[in-house]
C-alpha cells in the first residue's frame, strides 16, 4: 500500500506490457489446472478438440471455449453434491459457501477453498483502498449475512485494512440509521437503492437531516449500476454529503472493477486478477477500441476451487481508452457496466437500456426513488409501462412533471412510455438488487 491510494502499487502500476505477460502466464496456468483437475472442464475442452497446450500468446485465448450461467446449473445435478464436476478440488477442502441472488434464474452454488476466499477478499482490498479506506475509518455493512455473496468480501476486506466493521445484520433500516449515529460510522457499503431508502428513513422518520446527523463521507455501492449512473449518484451524494463509490463483482468469479478516488467517468479493471475481454453483441468478434460497446467475457486468473474460465458474463460495457489520474495502469471501462446482454432489448426497432430509463427517472427531483418498468405487447405494438412516484408537495405540479418526464424519455430513449403515477412509498422497496424492469413479452417472464 502506499499514500497514492494503492493496495498494491508495484501491480497497480506495473507497465501494460508487463500487465499482459502476467495475464498470460496466469490464464495458462489456471487453464492447465482446471483440465487436470475438473472434470468439466476437460469434457468441455475435448469436445470442442481443444488442449490447453494451444494457447501461447493472449490472442489464442478467444480458441478456449465458453462458458455460461446455463451450463453451471446443469453441472450442478452431478456429484459432488451441490456444486457438480466443475469442482476442481476435493469436496473437504471447500471451506466457504455462496450462491447467486437467483434474479436470472435458479440460485447458482459457488465453493471456495480458503486460499480462493483469501484472494477474493484481496480484490476488495483493491476497491476500498482505492476509494480511500483507512484504519480509521469504521465501516456500516447493512446487509443481512445470508448466502448471497453480497457485501461479505467488502466486510472481510475492510477488516484486512484494518477498519473497524460494524454489521448491520438483522437490524431494520431505522435501526440501522440510528446505530451508525450512535458509533459514528465513517463509511458505508451498500446497493444503490438501499442506499436511498436509508436517506429516506432517516428523513421522513428519523427527522434528520442524513449529511449533518450522520458522519458517512465515503460509500460504496456494488449489486446495481446506479453509482455509475449520473443522476442516480447525485441523488446518493447529496442525500448523504458523501462520496458515492461503484465497483462491479460477481459471485462466480469475485470483485473485477472498481471506482478510484479520481473518479475518471468509468471504473478500473483489476487486470492483476481478471482477464476481459470484449465481443460484439451481434457478430462475437473482440472490441479493441474505445467507445464501442460489447458483451464481457471474463476469466478469474487465480479461482482453482470452482474455475471461472471465459465466462460470459452477458454484461455490456466499452473501453475507456483513456488513462486515470491516479497513476494505475489498470485499463478503465467507461461509465460502469451500461448493463445486461439480456435486458438491452428492441422495443419498437429501438434498442433499449434499462439504465437510460434510470438516468432520466433520478434526474428529475420531483419524483421518488422507486420506479418500474414493463414492457408488453399490445396487439402487433410493443407497450412500455412506466410507474414513478411524486415526492410529496410537489403534486400540485404532477402535469409538468409528467410532461418533463416523458420529453426526457423520448429524447434519451427515442420511445415512448405510458405512465403511471403511484401514491409516494408504495412501488416495491429493495434492500439487495432490484428487479424494476420486466420484459412481459419473454417466455416465463
Amino acid at each position: 500500500m502506499d499514500d497514492r491510494g494503492c493496495w498494491n502499487p508495484i501491480l497497480e502500476t506495473l507497465p501494460l506490457e508487463k500487465l499482459f505477460d502476467l495475464q498470460l502466464r496466469k490464464f495458462k496456468n489456471i487453464l492447465h489446472w482446471s483440465y487436470a483437475h475438473s472434470p468439466f472442464y476437460r469434457r468441455l475442452y475435448k469436445e470442442a478438440g481443444f488442449e490447453p497446450g494451444d494457447v501461447r500468446t493472449l490472442d489464442d485465448v478467444r480458441l478456449v471455449p465458453k462458458v455460461e450461467k446455463s451450463m453451471l446449473r446443469d453441472t450442478q445435478q452431478r456429484d459432488p453434491f451441490p456444486y457438480g464436476d466443475i469442482l476442481a478440488v476435493d469436496l473437504e477442502d471447500v471451506t466457504v459457501f455462496r450462491q447467486t441472488s437467483g434474479t436470472t434464474g435458479t440460485p447458482v452454488y459457488h465453493a471456495c477453498t480458503w486460499r480462493d476466499w483469501e484472494i477474493y477478499t484481496e480484490c476488495w482490498a483493491y476497491i476500498l483502498y482505492a476509494q480511500g479506506y483507512r484504519a480509521t475509518d469504521r465501516v456500516f455493512v447493512p446487509f443481512g449475512y445470508n448466502i448471497f455473496v453480497a457485501f461479505w468480501g467488502g466486510h472481510y476486506a475492510a477488516e484486512k485494512i484494518g477498519c473497524e466493521v460494524i454489521p448491520g445484520g438483522v437490524l431494520d433500516t431505522a435501526a440501522r440509521v440510528l446505530k451508525m449515529q450512535e458509533l459514528k460510522c465513517t463509511a458505508l457499503m451498500a446497493t444503490p437503492t438501499y442506499v436511498l431508502g436509508m436517506a429516506e428513513t432517516a428523513r421522513n422518520k428519523l427527522g434528520m437531516d442524513v449529511a449533518r446527523d450522520l458522519q458517512v463521507r465515503k460509500i460504496t455501492c456494488a449489486g446495481e449500476p446506479g453509482a455509475s449512473v449520473p443522476a442516480t449518484k447525485k441523488r446518493m451524494e447529496e442525500a448523504w454529503g458523501a462520496k458515492v463509490y461503484d465497483h462491479i463483482g460477481a459471485t462466480e468469479w469475485g470483485a473485477w472493477s472498481y471506482e478510484c478516488q479520481a473518479q475518471p467517468g468509468g471504473l478500473h479493471v483489476n487486470d492483476a486478477f481478471f482477464l476481459i475481454e470484449i465481443e460484439d453483441l451481434e457478430t462475437g468478434k473482440p472490441v479493441t477500441e474505445p467507445g464501442k460497446e460489447g458483451k464481457m467475457i471474463i476469466t478469474a486468473l487465480d479461482q482453482q476451487t470452482k474455475p471461472c474460465i471465459r465466462f460470459d458474463s452477458k454484461d455490456v460495457i466499452r473501453w475507456a481508452g483513456r488513462s486515470c489520474e491516479c497513476g494505475r495502469t489498470f485499463r478503465l471501462i467507461d461509465g460502469g457496466v451500461i448493463g445486461r446482454a439480456d435486458d438491452i432489448t428492441k422495443v419498437k426497432g429501438v434498442l433499449l437500456a434499462p439504465t437510460a430509463i434510470e438516468e432520466v427517472v433520478r434526474s428529475i427531483r420531483e419524483l421518488g426513488d422507486e420506479y418500474e418498468v414493463a414492457v408488453s405487447k399490445k396487439g402487433e405494438t410493443d407497450d412500455i409501462l412506466l410507474k414513478v412516484e411524486v415526492r410529496p408537495g410537489c403534486e400540485g405540479e404532477q402535469s409538468r412533471i409528467l410532461t418533463r418526464l416523458k420529453d426526457q424519455l423520448r429524447l434519451k430513449t427515442n420511445l415512448g412510455y405510458r405512465i403511471e403515477v403511484h401514491p409516494f412509498g408504495s412501488l416495491p422497496k429493495y434492500e439487495l438488487k432490484a428487479k424494476r424492469f420486466k420484459d412481459l413479452r419473454k417466455k416465463g417472464a
